[in-house]
C-alpha cells in the first residue's frame, strides 16, 4: 500500500539552512528582484505609451482623439447625433470629416460634405442623383472644388446620415474626404480622349482610389495627402502642386540613358511616370522631380509604400510640421526613397530628366470650350461654371447633355469647371447653345477664363472676405474695362490655408480685414504652376474688395502698355521688382 501524502512542512519543520533559504527567498521578492535576480521594481516600470512611434502624451490634440477611437469606428457616434438633430463639438467635428461632413458654423449652419471622385469623373446617373440631394437634404447648390470633386453645403445634422446612405445608393461616397486622410485623387480631366496625352491615367487615380478602399490603415495620416495623375498633354491638373505628382513621360528612344549610371538599365519602359514630392502651394513649395522612373503598374503600390513612410514617420505633435514636404526637408529625399523602397517588390529606378522626353507646354485655359478628340469626329466641350456653383437645374441639364448627345460621363477640373466628352462634331453646336441657355458659358474673356475662387467668408470661417461674391463681380464687370490678348489666371483665396491657390495665379488675392472691419485682399503677382512654376510675390496690402476689379484692370492695362513684344504677364511681372511694379501702377 501507498503512503498517503503528507501535509506541508510548517516553518517550525524547516531545518534553520532551510529557514534561512527561505527568508532570504521572500525578503528579495518583497525588495522587488525575481528568481533570476532581475530587478522587479524596474522591469515592471510600463514603457511610454507609442502611437506610431510617438509617445502618447506628446501628441497633438487630434492625434489623441485618434489614439482613443480611430474615426472609422465613430459610426455609432454620428448616428447619434443625427438622431438628436445636434451640432457636433470640436472633437466630433474632427471625427466626422472621415465620413466627408464638415460641420462649418458659424458660417453656415449645418454640415459641408465632399464628395470623392477620383479621377475627376462623375455618370449622369450621378449628377441627377447629386442634383436631388442638393435640392431635396443641401442648400440648393453644389460646388466644383479645386480638387476637381464636389461639395455639398448647409446639410441639417438629421440628414447626415441619409445622405450618405444615398450617396452609397449612387455608387459614390465622401469616405476619409476631409481631415488626416488622401483627399480626392485628381488625374487630367481629359485622360482617355486628350490627343496630345502621353497615357491615360485616369484607370490608375481609379486603381489607388479602389486599394484605399480596402486599407483601413491609409486613413491614419499625420496630415492631409493629395496625389496627381498628369496625362502629359495640354490641360493641367496642377500636379506640381500634390504631395506626390506623377507625370506621364516617354524615355527618349535615343538611348539618352545609356552609360549614365552602371546601375540604370539601358533601356526602360517606353511610357513611364516620373515622381515628384512634396508640393504644397501654401507654403509656398512645388513638387519637385526625386529622379523616379517607374512603370504604369508600379506607380500604386509606390503610393501605398510612400503613404506608409509618411505614417510610420510623420510629424504628429505639431499640425504645423505634419504635411510631406516637412518630413522630406527633415530627414532628406533619399531617406525617404530608402524607407520606400522597403515597402515595394520591384527595384527603384533613377533617371536624370533628360533621359525622358521634356513634358509639353500646358495651354491656360484649355479648360473651356470645344477641343477636338483623339477619337475620330468627336469633340469635348468645356464648359464654364462660375466660381464652380451649380444649381441642380443646371446639373439636371449638364447630366441630360451628357448622355443624350455623349456618353454620360462628365469630367470636372481643378479650375472649378467640366467638361462634357464624346460629342459628335454634328451635335457640338446643339450642347454649345444649351450650355449658354442654361446660364453657363464655354467661352470666356482671356482675363476672366481663368478665375477661381475658395469658399469664402459665405461657407468658412476662417475666410475674412465673401470671395465667390466678390470673383464674380470681377467676372462680369472686368470685360468692360479690359481687354487682354493673352489668357491670364486670377485666384481668390480666403484665408492662409490657401485652398484657391493664390500663390500660383498671375494674381493672387487673399482675404483680410480692413481697420474699419471691412472686407479686403492682399494682391500677390506672378505666380505660375507647370512651365510658368513660381511663387508669387506680395504687391499690395488691404486693398478695399470695392476697388479689386479697377485695381485688376489698371494692372492688366499697364502689363499691356509696359511690356516687350509676345511677353506674357508672368514674365513681365517677374522681370520687374516689386518697387518698379508699384512705380508704374502710380
Amino acid at each position: 500500500m501507498s503512503a498517503a501524502p503528507s501535509a506541508p512542512p510548517t516553518s517550525a519543520g524547516f531545518r534553520p539552512d532551510q529557514k534561512e533559504y527561505l527568508e532570504g527567498f521572500f525578503s528579495a521578492l518583497a525588495a522587488g528582484a525575481d528568481l533570476a535576480g532581475h530587478d522587479l521594481a524596474q522591469s515592471a516600470a510600463p514603457a511610454p505609451a507609442l502611437f506610431h512611434s510617438t509617445p502618447v502624451e506628446d501628441l497633438n490634440q487630434q492625434e489623441r482623439w485618434k489614439h482613443a477611437e480611430h474615426p472609422l469606428d465613430g459610426w455609432d457616434r454620428l448616428l447619434a447625433h443625427a438622431a438628436a438633430d445636434q451640432s457636433p463639438d470640436a472633437e466630433h467635428n474632427y471625427r466626422f470629416r472621415w465620413h466627408g461632413l464638415f460641420h462649418v458654423a458659424p458660417a453656415q449652419e449645418g454640415f459641408m460634405l465632399r464628395l470623392r471622385l477620383p479621377g475627376c469623373g462623375i455618370t449622369s446617373h450621378q449628377l441627377h442623383g447629386v442634383a436631388d440631394l442638393a435640392s431635396e437634404l443641401a442648400g440648393g447648390y453644389a460646388h466644383i472644388t479645386t480638387r476637381g470633386n464636389l461639395q455639398l453645403r448647409e446639410i441639417k445634422p438629421r440628414d447626415a446620415v441619409a445622405v450618405l446612405a444615398r450617396l452609397a445608393d449612387l455608387g459614390l461616397s465622401s469616405r476619409g474626404s476631409g481631415a488626416d486622410n488622401l483627399r480626392n485623387i485628381t488625374a487630367s480631366p481629359d485622360s482617355g480622349f486628350a490627343p496630345d496625352e502621353v497615357l491615360d491615367v485616369r484607370p490608375y487615380a481609379v486603381a489607388l482610389q479602389n486599394y484605399l478602399y480596402q486599407s483601413r490603415d491609409l486613413y491614419d495620416l499625420p496630415r492631409k495627402f493629395n496625389i496627381a495623375f498628369d496625362n502629359g498633354g495640354g490641360l493641367s491638373v496642377a500636379a506640381d502642386t500634390n504631395d506626390i505628382g506623377f507625370f506621364a513621360t516617354r524615355v527618349r528612344a535615343d538611348g539618352a540613358i545609356s552609360n549614365l549610371n552602371s546601375e540604370i538599365p539601358n533601356a526602360g519602359p517606353e511610357t513611364a511616370f516620373r515622381v515628384q514630392l512634396g508640393g504644397i502651394t501654401g507654403h509656398k513649395d512645388f513638387a519637385r522631380d526625386t529622379g523616379l522612373l517607374v512603370a504604369p503598374d508600379q506607380a500604386v503600390p509606390l503610393a501605398v509604400a510612400m503613404m506608409r513612410v509618411f505614417i510610420d514617420h510623420g510629424d504628429r505633435t505639431n499640425r504645423k510640421k505634419a504635411r510631406l514636404k516637412y518630413l522630406l526637408e527633415a530627414r532628406g529625399v533619399e531617406w525617404f526613397l530608402a524607407e520606400t523602397a522597403k515597402r515595394v517588390k520591384f527595384a527603384l529606378m533613377r533617371v536624370p530628366p533628360e533621359a525622358c522626353e521634356p513634358r509639353r507646354p500646358v495651354v491656360k485655359h484649355a479648360w473651356l470650350g470645344p477641343r477636338p478628340q483623339r477619337q475620330i469626329n468627336t469633340w469635348s466641350l468645356g464648359v464654364g461654371c462660375p466660381v464652380g456653383r451649380l444649381t441642380p437645374r443646371q446639373m439636371h441639364r449638364l447630366a441630360d447633355l451628357a448622355a443624350h448627345y455623349g456618353k454620360a460621363e462628365l469630367r470636372l477640373t481643378a479650375w472649378q469647371n467640366l467638361l462634357i466628352p464624346h460629342l459628335p462634331a454634328a451635335f457640338l453646336p446643339t450642347v454649345q447653345r444649351a450650355v449658354v441657355d442654361m446660364g453657363l458659358y464655354h467661352e470666356a474673356s482671356l482675363a476672366t477664363g481663368g478665375v477661381i475662387a475658395c469658399t469664402g467668408s459665405a461657407g468658412c470661417k476662417y475666410s475674412s472676405a465673401d470671395t465667390k461674391a466678390h470673383a464674380l463681380a470681377l467676372i462680369r464687370d472686368l470685360p468692360a474695362l479690359v481687354d487682354v490678348d493673352q489668357p491670364v489666371n486670377i485666384h481668390f483665396t480666403g484665408c492662409a490655408h490657401s485652398c484657391a491657390q493664390h500663390y500660383c495665379g498671375d494674381l493672387g488675392f487673399i482675404s483680410t480685414k480692413l481697420p474699419d472691419g471691412a472686407e479686403g485682399y492682399h494682391l500677390f503677382v506672378g505666380g505660375g504652376m507647370d512651365q510658368e512654376q513660381g511663387i508669387a510675390r506680395e504687391l499690395l496690402r488691404s486693398i478695399p474688395a470695392s476697388e479689386v476689379t479697377s485695381l485688376v484692370a489698371k494692372l492688366l492695362r499697364t502689363w499691356q502698355n509696359a511690356r516687350q513684344p509676345g511677353e506674357s504677364f508672368v514674365q513681365w511681372s517677374r522681370r520687374h521688382e516689386i518697387a518698379a511694379l508699384k512705380a508704374l501702377l502710380s
